[in-house]
């Protein structure tokens, strides 16, 4: 049984930013992050276009960079779970329910 994307996308934003913040090693947490777009990509890329593919693998890098000015406005975990939120939902929408 393969894992949802929207799962992977959601779960390497939240998780990597855990990791970070926890440890206090930033690359740490890039690590997770780069994991998990790296499983997402794979399975988008099995599943759908390479324009699909691109369109979902930049919502998830730009999930990760629009999460930090929103967090300055409404607070880390608030942003986190917007952006992972709607990351998930795109990858589920678009990619994961076609499954």
């Amino acid at each position: 049984m393969r894992v949802p994307t929207a799962v992977i996308t959601a779960g390497s934003l939240i998780g990597g930013w855990q990791i970070a913040r926890r440890t206090g090693i930033r690359p740490l947490g890039g690590v997770v992050l780069a994991a998990g777009g790296v499983a997402a990509g794979r399975e988008w890329a099995r599943r759908t276009s390479p324009a699909v593919t691109g369109a979902l693998a930049a919502t998830y890098v730009g999930a990760f960079g629009l999460s930090h000015p929103l967090a300055k406005k409404i607070g880390s975990w608030p942003a986190v779970l917007v952006v992972s939120a709607v990351t998930a939902a795109a990858s589920y929408l678009v990619a994961d329910r076609r499954s």
